[in-house]
């Protein structure tokens, strides 16, 4: 489980989604690829519609997350991790304040 990332650069303008329920920076690797970092508030129940697929790792915090197609809502703690299919949505409620980085690709 990561707690840092190394030799990086950071976007300096946080995205700002659902009136503030869910906020990110862009971390960026020498090597060009993208990753973001992020919180999302306790008690929120958002959906996400992605355009690339992403793999979403939870960092702290539970959630519950039911992806586009799937008919029930799966749990995910620190150290766990789901895919989401390019062009698809998933769902997720926060139990309690949940960090996560998100891979694109």
């Amino acid at each position: 489980m990561l707690d840092r990332i190394d030799n990086i650069s950071v976007g300096t303008k946080a995205s700002v989604y659902f009136d503030g329920k869910c906020v990110s920076h862009s971390v960026y690797f020498p090597d060009g690829t993208r990753k973001t970092v992020g919180v999302i508030l306790s008690g929120s129940q958002l959906t996400f519609n992605v355009g690339a697929p992403e793999l979403m790792e939870i960092t702290s915090g539970t959630c519950q997350v039911k992806l586009a197609g799937e008919a029930a809502f799966k749990t995910f703690t620190a150290g766990g991790s789901f895919k989401v299919a390019a062009n698809s949505s998933f769902e997720i409620h926060a139990e309690d304040e949940v960090n996560y980085i998100c891979t694109y690709g």
